[in-house]
């Protein structure tokens, strides 16, 4: 039992979130370097570094320097073994991080130094206060010019509604920027910008060592301790305990793409964040010290081997410890499995494992079995709560503009419905395909990876509807009236539940005053 309790001690499964372009996947590709993931990081955009990021491997990504898809990475560093999901930013994939968000123990979150909190930060920080996760907050491109620190702290707390505590402090800024120190272990780096590859570090162990003036001059050193001391006085004492419970966030400053301070992250992040802890399923809190083991599907990603056309399901462990070939039970379909070939990543890049441990993430090959929310247990009937999908914003027709491929179409809307990307309806009135999504940008993923990993053309047909919402009711009789008044509008989800399509918000008030014996839903989990 030892070595369970130990290996769950030293885990530490986090997810990068972030506004789109504030340095997500840069940060995530140096915290592999210090990790001796990989030994050269790719910048997303850069026109002299020719290698595109680890966590961006499919094709659309590397193309347009975004990450449409969270990748998951495992890397061992010191005694701890660290699994980072990158999590897409752009707002047209928040599912898929939301949908990530229930599979982490903590987050680090990246704010741009010039453009403060953005929209999206402000929605992903709802999701982690939902659930009470921890919070560090990463401050990024401090070599560019930027805004005042205390003001970015002052927006941070009335932004993200969290107290903030700074573990490190800047020395200037964009041009003038000559390092930062370090308050939680009283050290001093100097900057020195370097894309790919890790700078050394100054031991300093007081601020009011006359090295702080030889190192950085006078006028910065004294600078620096005004700033340190109005710190102290200000903001309260780093309590990790605090940091735990989701009501303080410590806050670090660097550059990412310059290897600047993300080590100090880092050292300090493994040393405070949680490791693995208790998930709650309807019916019981499952710990993970317990002996058998029990998982979910949080993610299920179509091609990652464009060869092989291979679906891989990504388990996050809950509890005991994973076996490859040892037979689990689906409570979905009371099916049970063998795994012979479960799977570790580094992004696209996989390794067969033979065991696994709460908190890591494992990659099982999907041939149609698996869902988004999926238990897998030893034999114990468990639901894990929390993974919805929400009402989409927007719906096209898909059509098939290649008869001889429907046959492909039709798989490839198959797989990636079940990814996540997007939701499909089927019209009751004209048998129609609606995709629902969140933004624009999903449609045309859609379509580049129908065309590109299933041969697939489609083509969209504009639709003016407002909402998408799942109805149910107790009284049979209503239900069936609503549908007749109503059949030109009703559709049926992938489930085969009723969904009712409303072409405007009046129209939606109205039905649901005519009929208050139908309840209406926004989610699909209810």
């Amino acid at each position: 039992m030892s070595t369970l309790s130990q290996e769950i001690e030293r885990r530490r499964t986090f997810a990068i979130i972030s506004h789109p372009d504030a340095g997500k996947t840069t940060l995530t590709e140096k915290l592999l370097l210090f990790g001796g993931a990989i030994h050269i990081a790719g910048a997303v955009k850069s026109n002299k570094i020719k290698k595109t990021a680890t966590s961006d491997w499919m094709e659309i990504e590397k193309q347009r320097g975004i990450s449409v898809a969270t990748s998951v990475m495992g890397f061992n560093y010191g005694d701890y073994k660290i699994n980072i999901l990158d999590t897409p930013g752009h707002q047209d994939f928040a599912e898929d991080t939301y949908r990530t968000l229930t599979a982490v123990d903590s987050v680090i979150i990246v704010v741009d130094v010039a453009k403060g909190v953005e929209q999206q930060t402000r929605k992903l920080m709802e999701v982690c206060r939902m659930r009470n996760t921890p919070v560090i907050i990463f401050v990024n491109k401090l070599d560019r010019e930027g805004r005042d620190p205390f003001e970015i702290l002052d927006e941070l707390e009335s932004e993200l509604k969290i107290a903030v505590r700074p573990l490190s402090w800047p020395i200037g800024i964009g041009a003038k920027f000559k390092g930062v120190y370090n308050i939680y272990e009283n050290t001093l780096d100097l900057f020195t910008p370097d894309k790919q590859k890790v700078s050394e570090r100054v031991e300093i162990d007081d601020v009011n060592d006359p090295r702080v003036d030889a190192a950085i001059g006078e006028a910065e050193a004294t600078h620096l301790r005004d700033d340190l001391e109005l710190i102290g006085g200000v903001y309260p004492e780093f309590e990790v305990e605090q940091y735990l419970h989701g009501r303080l966030a410590p806050v670090f400053f660097g550059s990412a793409l310059n290897t600047f301070g993300v080590k100090e992250l880092l050292d300090c992040f493994v040393k405070i964040a949680p490791s693995p802890r208790p998930v709650t399923a309807e019916e019981r809190t499952i710990n993970p010290e317990e002996e058998k083991f029990s998982g979910f599907v949080f993610k299920i990603h179509a091609n990652m081997d464009p060869n092989h056309r291979s679906c891989i399901a990504f388990v996050k462990v809950c509890s005991g410890r994973f076996e490859r070939n040892a037979p689990y039970k689906q409570i979905r379909s009371g099916k049970v499995m063998k795994f012979s070939a479960p799977t570790a990543f580094m992004a696209q890049k996989k390794s067969i494992v033979d065991e696994a441990f709460p908190g890591d993430i494992v990659g099982l090959p999907d041939t149609g079995n698996f869902k988004i929310g999926d238990t897998l247990t030893e034999g114990e009937d468990l639901h894990f709560k929390g993974l919805p999908s929400f009402s989409p914003e927007m719906f096209k027709y898909i059509e098939n503009t290649d008869p001889m491929k429907s046959k492909q179409l039709e798989k490839g809307i198959q797989q990636l419905m079940d990814e996540g990307v997007a939701q499909l309806f089927v019209n009751q009135f004209n048998g129609r395909k609606i995709i629902g999504t969140v933004g624009q940008l999903q449609f045309e993923v859609i379509q580049y990876r129908l065309l590109h990993e299933y041969g697939a053309q489609c083509r969209w047909e504009p639709l003016s509807l407002y909402k998408a919402c799942w109805i149910e009711s107790d009284d049979q009789a209503a239900l069936e009236a609503f549908k007749k008044r109503k059949h030109q509008f009703m559709a049926t989800d992938r489930e085969g539940r009723d969904v009712f399509m409303a072409d405007s918000n009046y129209v939606l008030q109205m039905a649901q005053n005519d009929f208050p014996a139908i309840r209406f839903h926004f989610t699909s989990e209810f």
